[in-house]
């Protein structure tokens, strides 16, 4: 008799990566064939030739995968097939026995490893000069085509089928009463669920939220002027979404129209490096300054942790897929009825004025703009992050 694995159950999961695999990529870094520097003195044209050639000194020579698989394999990890995918994921339950469920979910071109930090603070609030009634369980899935998470074989993946699929998720690991996270990715997926009121969700918090109104995208779309009824903090969010329409998209629109084509990414180590460095403007800076030898909220095995995680597992490409796949406006309210939390980052591809988030979620339960921060706010500024999440959903406790 064969007996069949359930592969609908909750399995252990430990990450084990041989070590031809880390030789290989050693070798592929070293072996690397680059262009010529950029013929300017910024960084107007791409990821500048001198913060590669730093970043390959450093790989090739000091940066150890190990570390970082010790620091995932002290969590509890787990894989579930949901709708033919296995979906990998972070399980850490506070001793606190009231805590407060989160499912909290990263972006591209993140990871699990950008919450790393934040789960000691907010599974064991007491040890880091919280309060017991702040602790949370966390939930920290990969997304499909991400990370250890299984590649979807057929299209469908989208936001609103990953939100059905997070829900289930919670349900499977027994959560009837939760709270959701996101930012970038995370952010839209957590609006769908939303959107959708799976039974036990209660509310979401986002540092990346979609408030733009329709006639200021209508505007950016045009390439028009600014409105000129605008507030200060209004219009220093216009100014950060035009700059980011005019010179920030590049990656974005390639992805969401010929994912398949950038074979490049599983091929060159390097060339998969410079594609993710090169997310947004703030984020570059601060990464080209921490490779220059700067002490800033993320450091040089923080960046190549994350790089080499999508390396190792080969999800250049079909973490891309997902920007093919969204069909949704990204920035663009949704209508979101649930109770939403909103922190806002400085440095975050635009800081969402309160207007705005007034506007876009009119059960807002929590509105606050940090003094430091950008797109990886749990990854750059876990104290910070714990903090709003606290504050965030101490209502509905």
């Amino acid at each position: 008799m064969t007996i069949t694995e359930d592969r609908t159950a909750i399995r252990p999961f430990t990450v084990d990566v041989e070590a031809s695999e880390l030789d290989d990529l050693k070798r592929r870094v070293r072996a690397v064939r680059l262009p010529e520097r950029e013929t300017v003195d910024d960084a107007s044209q791409g990821v500048q030739r001198q913060v590669v050639d730093d970043l390959i000194r450093y790989w090739a020579d000091e940066h150890d995968w190990r570390k970082v698989q010790d620091r995932l394999n002290a969590l509890p990890q787990f894989v579930t097939e949901i709708d033919g995918v296995d979906i990998h994921f972070l399980h850490v339950r506070s001793a606190h026995d009231d805590a407060l469920p989160m499912i909290v979910t990263h972006g591209w071109p993140g990871s699990v490893i950008e919450q790393l930090k934040i789960v000691g603070p907010l599974t064991d609030p007491t040890a880091h000069g919280a309060s017991a009634s702040d602790a949370f369980h966390l939930v920290i899935p990969s997304l499909p085509g991400h990370g250890f998470s299984g590649k979807p074989e057929k299209p469908g993946w989208d936001p609103v089928h990953i939100a059905r699929a997070w829900a289930e998720l919670m349900h499977r690991l027994g959560y009837d009463r939760y709270v959701a996270q996101g930012g970038d990715w995370g952010n839209a997926v957590t609006e769908q669920l939303a959107l959708q009121t799976p039974p036990g969700l209660i509310g979401i918090h986002t540092n990346m939220p979609a408030t733009v109104p329709d006639a200021i995208q209508a505007a950016l779309d045009a390439r028009e002027p600014p409105p000129t009824d605008l507030t200060a903090e209004e219009r220093s969010a216009w100014d950060q979404l035009a700059t980011f329409y005019s010179h920030g998209l590049g990656y974005a629109q390639e992805m969401g129209n010929r994912p398949q084509t950038l074979y490049a990414l599983a091929d060159s180590p390097v060339g998969l490096a410079a594609w993710m460095l090169d997310h947004d403007a703030a984020s570059y800076a601060l990464i080209a300054r921490v490779f220059a030898g700067a002490t800033e909220g993320l450091t040089r095995d923080d960046i190549l942790d994350n790089v080499t995680l999508y390396w190792l597992t080969n999800t250049a490409v079909s973490s891309a897929r997902l920007y093919w796949e969204s069909k949704l406006a990204f920035f663009a309210p949704k209508g979101v009825t649930l109770p939403v939390a909103v922190s806002v980052f400085p440095d975050e591809i635009y800081a969402a004025p309160r207007s705005w988030a007034t506007e876009a979620y009119p059960n807002l339960i929590h509105f606050n703009r940090l003094d430091r921060g950008g797109h990886f706010a749990a990854w750059e500024q876990p104290e910070l992050f714990s903090q709003e999440m606290r504050a965030g959903f101490r209502s509905l406790r």
